[in-house]
């Protein structure tokens, strides 16, 4: 399974997933299925897609490319306690990833110092990152999970999932990555000046 509307589209502009299989009775249960309930894509829909997979290549290498500069910079900064990203030799499944994958992907994770309160003023501080729950565009974006795609998560299970107030979840788009660096540097110099 695949969600087209991420890295596939890589746009911002489609909502479109996709399955693949090789076994023919789940194929036919699922063009069944697709054929009774008219769950297709529009033609323009597909070619959106079509115009994303063109370029899914470029958009990944510049995006991973920004993703590990940004969790350097993030590991390093005296308002971060924790940055997770595979990329990052810290990380528990480092040698896993390097392993198995060509690149580390996109998704930057980190706990800004503090919370709740910083959280939110860091969020409100940026300009180039969007504040969006989706990922894998061009265009980078933050969220925080505790707040957006998280909230009715129950406390408990949030805190077993480390899913705290000062979590924050970066999807690194393609922008000039100095300029990526300065906003989140911007963002966090903010969360700390609570005006």
């Amino acid at each position: 399974m695949h969600s087209v509307t991420k890295y596939i589209n890589g746009h911002s502009d489609v909502v479109m997933g996709c399955v693949v299989t090789n076994a023919e009775p789940l194929y036919d249960s699922l063009r069944f299925t697709q054929n009774s309930v008219g769950a297709v894509p529009s033609p323009f829909d597909c070619y959106l897609a079509l115009r994303g997979l063109k370029t899914l290549h470029v958009r990944m290498e510049a995006s991973m490319k920004n993703a590990i500069a940004v969790a350097e910079f993030l590991e390093q900064h005296e308002l971060v306690d924790k940055c997770i990203y595979p990329g990052l030799r810290s990380h528990p499944g480092h040698e896993l990833a390097t392993r198995q994958q060509s690149g580390y992907g996109a998704i930057v994770t980190f706990y800004v110092r503090g919370g709740l309160p910083e959280a939110s003023a860091f969020l409100q501080n940026l300009k180039l990152f969007s504040l969006a729950e989706s990922l894998g565009a061009v265009e980078s974006l933050a969220e925080s999970p505790a707040l957006m795609t998280h909230a009715s998560v129950p406390s408990d299970v949030k805190k077993s999932l480390g899913i705290e107030n000062n979590l924050i979840r970066l999807s690194v788009g393609i922008e000039d990555c100095s300029d990526l660096i300065k906003d989140l540097d911007a963002g966090l110099k903010a969360s700390i000046n609570l005006a």
